[in-house]
């Protein structure tokens, strides 16, 4: 499998990774003010996971414009 493939393929497990994390922040909101000191915990892990899969994906655009 080359670079390209293996880190498409990474990105594909954390855009899924991503949009889980984003409907559990979702589904919190609904259910405030129950479990509202999980907030910053929920909140952090969706932002960790957004920033990890943008910079895969300039990490892929890099390596496609190369």
């Amino acid at each position: 499998m080359s670079e390209l493939e293996t880190l498409k393929a990474e990105i594909k497990k954390l855009s899924a990774k991503a949009m889980q994390a984003k409907m559990d922040l979702h589904d919190l909101s609904e259910e405030l003010p129950v479990n509202w000191p999980s907030i910053l915990e929920v909140a952090q892990r969706a932002h960790d996971a957004f920033a990890i899969l943008e910079s895969k994906r300039a990490a892929l655009k890099t390596l496609e414009n190369a």
